[in-house]
């Protein structure tokens, strides 16, 4: 994500609403707002998440766009009213993802991708909005309203990151069990490969998000991918 932004010349601020504690809730400020993963759950009574809820809920309201990924995409669908809870199973490794017509043709996507995930929730399709994406274990795994595009996966990990998030989830990995969960050996295999189609299709989704936003200023929440309970 970052590379993308560099890349293309658009000025970002970085926030860690869980390091920090709080996050800021006037959406007037930024032309788009990227929300990332958390160790957390977005149902829990923390501060911080009270905040980044009312940001986004102001930026439904301005139409600031928002681009939200895996616990950012749960933190979007409730902003927008849409209930997020436990998923049948948990998600964690690679997994060819469904992309509706709909998100081929805003996005420019194929029509299946293969995509990383991290997560033991799922949200309800919010009021509005359209399902871009479904998986075979977990059925919502993408939407749009309007600006606004939500991705129940990662398409921002590397190959460091991706490596980085089994060393320290690993006694997770271990007690992880499912159809849709992986040992740390599967989500290494061919890693380099995964990463670099995976990187395609993030960048052509990007480009999609970014070319909408009105003026170039940024702002990144959170900082990883929810190992945890997102």
């Amino acid at each position: 994500m970052l590379d993308h932004l560099d890349n293309n010349h658009l000025p970002y601020r970085r926030i860690s609403p869980a390091s920090d504690g709080v996050a800021p809730v006037d959406a007037s400020q930024f032309s788009g707002i990227v929300v990332l993963g958390s160790d957390h759950c977005v149902n829990e009574p923390l501060p911080w998440i009270s905040d980044e809820l009312a940001l986004l809920q102001d930026a439904i309201r301005r139409d600031v766009p928002v681009l939200g990924h895996c616990f950012g995409a749960q933190m979007l669908a409730r902003a927008m009213g849409a209930k997020v809870s436990r998923n049948s199973c948990p998600n964690i490794g690679w997994s060819p993802i469904w992309v509706t017509p709909p998100a081929q043709h805003r996005m420019g996507l194929p029509r299946q991708v293969s995509m990383f995930n991290w997560h033991y929730d799922t949200f309800e399709i919010p009021p509005g909005a359209t399902r871009t994406m479904y998986g075979s274990h977990c059925l919502n795994k993408g939407f749009l309203r309007g600006r606004h595009w939500a991705f129940q996966g990662h398409l921002e990990v590397t190959e460091a990151s991706v490596r980085d998030w089994c060393a320290a989830g690993r006694a997770e990995l271990r007690r992880a069990h499912g159809p849709a969960a992986q040992s740390e050996t599967q989500i290494l295999k061919q890693l380099h490969d995964r990463i670099a189609a995976l990187h395609l299709v993030a960048e052509q989704t990007y480009h999609a998000w970014t070319r909408q936003l009105d003026r170039p200023t940024l702002v990144g929440l959170g900082s990883r991918c929810s190992t945890a309970a997102a």
